[in-house]
């Protein structure tokens, strides 16, 4: 998979997975089985095998996780929708998720195996809890708690009330923005321009996307695979939102999984030179700056501007609110919002909402993270461990 620099996936989560053949040196729990063509990339990516030999309420992943470049660890949303998809086969089958609540603990290892492990906590006759740990060598890297609850077990009348998706230009068809990526990433987005993004204060900006699962999601794989997809995609470019409300340089320190630095393609750069403007912009991972100095600068990863640079991030948390479990095609458009009412203390705080392409709120989701500039006094410092 050629991924470009421009992404930042150093500091934040990103979409994506590569290729079978990229994943032969990694290691399963099981020699992976042949890919089933009525599936979905996003389905084959987070296929999971039942350990019932050992424990009924063991699963393991089917298929290597994907480690993005110079990330600390597995993509997180990999995690999140696997826990999810482990507790979704735990309940009835008239019960659907409503909540989920995310730890992230440790970084994983895209090369051992990740075994998850569900406690089913409680099943009433409208709610039910499970709690799923994701675990390797020994350790948790990952823990979550989920609410399930019973379709129409809220009575004939309800209350009801929902915020309206924004006015936005549409996506665009055939102008995918996962630029030097293989055709079977498991997903689709598209950028729109931040809202109010000439303001001064970080607080009052948007950011928003398009995004959908690449293909068509299998019959056999059910709402439960959408919402799995949903929360897949849930983690894409998250915590990274306060660095773009902030107009943070997060470019500089791109590295490869070995901790060096990563190499331009000259091919890639001057592709992405030739296309125009508007298209840069859908494109995640670029600004403004960013795109003035890939026209204008030999070495767009510089900092010239001297502008502030995150030494740092990464999420630590992860909560979603699924408010129409089953209302909702994942490998359709949808529209998603983004904003953050607050950053300090080396940390960031991110929203998020999720809506169909006709407007449906379909999911609310919360994110904190570690959000670090780099220190010029204190480098070592920046790069400490958690």
């Amino acid at each position: 998979m050629t991924v470009s620099p421009f992404f930042p996936h150093s500091f934040e989560h990103s979409n994506g997975a590569a290729s079978e053949s990229q994943f032969a040196d990694m290691s399963t729990l099981i020699q992976p089985p042949p890919a089933d063509p009525s599936q979905s990339p996003i389905e084959r990516v987070l296929e999971l095998t039942q350990l019932s030999d050992i424990d009924p309420n063991l699963f393991t992943n089917t298929r290597p996780l994907w480690h993005p470049p110079g990330a600390r660890g597995i993509y997180g949303g990999a995690v999140i929708a696997q826990c999810l998809a482990v507790a979704q086969r735990t309940v009835p089958d008239n019960f659907s998720v409503h909540s989920m609540h995310c730890y992230f603990v440790l970084a994983g290892n895209a090369d051992i195996p990740v075994i998850y492990h569900v406690e089913r906590v409680r099943d009433g006759k409208s709610y039910a809890t499970r709690t799923v740990q994701a675990r390797q060598r020994g350790r948790a890297i990952f823990t979550t708690t989920m609410s399930f609850v019973r379709e129409k077990s809220g009575g004939k009348t309800t209350v009801e009330h929902a915020m309206e998706m924004p006015e936005v230009p549409g996506p665009v068809e055939g102008n995918d923005v996962t630029f030097g990526q293989a055709e079977d990433t498991p997903f689709q987005s598209q950028r729109i321009d931040i809202f109010n993004n000439t303001s001064r204060k970080p607080q009052d900006k948007k950011t928003r996307q398009w995004i959908r699962a690449r293909g068509t999601i299998s019959p056999k794989g059910g709402h439960e695979a959408h919402l799995s997809a949903l929360a897949y995609m849930s983690d894409s470019y998250f915590i990274g939102t306060v660095a773009r409300v902030h107009r943070l340089w997060r470019y500089s320190a791109f590295s490869n999984k070995d901790g060096s630095k990563s190499a331009i393609d000259e091919a890639v750069l001057q592709k992405l030179r030739d296309m125009d403007e508007d298209t840069l912009k859908r494109m995640q991972g670029m600004d403004e700056d960013v795109i003035h100095q890939l026209k204008h600068m030999k070495d767009p990863l510089q900092n010239s501007g001297k502008r502030p640079e995150v030494g740092m991030m990464v999420s630590l948390d992860h909560s979603i609110y699924f408010h129409c479990p089953r209302d909702f095609r994942a490998d359709e458009w949808m529209f998603t919002e983004m904003e953050s009412p607050w950053a300090g203390d080396g940390r960031g705080l991110v929203t998020q909402r999720m809506f169909t392409k006709d407007g449906k709120l379909v999911a609310t989701c919360v994110q904190e993270g570690v959000v670090r500039l780099s220190q010029p006094q204190a480098g070592a410092e920046s790069k400490a461990k958690l």
